[in-house]
């Protein structure tokens, strides 16, 4: 089955444990439904999540999450098919920034902006040998 791999960054809106726990009780729920899987990379000042599936599947959840006011500044930074799944044990594992690429002061000074696709990926592909 071919398949979609999108990577989006976003600015958490009122972020606290209680925020991220309710976060990834939903996604994980919907992500099971729909047949999505991926990574969460979070922490207060930003999320990085990569979502894999179908092509129809991952556009609706992101369109999904893009209308989830716990997101503000949504921008998608890689978009690409896939033959196979990173995570397909997981339908939303969640990494506490353990293997985060950029500081807060790098993110804040548009670190983001400048990162390329491969960045990116970079950052799911180490989470995923990890696993």
């Amino acid at each position: 089955m071919d398949l979609t791999q999108i990577i989006y960054a976003s600015r958490p809106f009122g972020f606290d444990a209680s925020v991220l726990s309710n976060l990834l009780v939903d996604a994980r729920r919907c992500n099971a439904r729909d047949g999505i899987t991926g990574a969460l990379v979070c922490r207060r000042d930003i999320y990085l999540q990569y979502l894999e599936g179908s092509d129809r599947a991952v556009r609706n959840t992101l369109e999904r999450i893009r209308r989830d006011d716990r997101h503000v500044e949504l921008v998608v930074h890689h978009d690409a098919p896939s033959h196979t799944r990173l995570f397909s044990d997981w339908a939303m594992l969640h990494d506490p920034a353990h293997s985060w690429t950029w500081s807060e002061a790098e993110v804040a000074d548009g670190a983001l902006d400048r990162a390329l696709p491969a960045d990116f990926l970079n950052v799911f592909l180490g989470i995923a040998q990890r696993q």
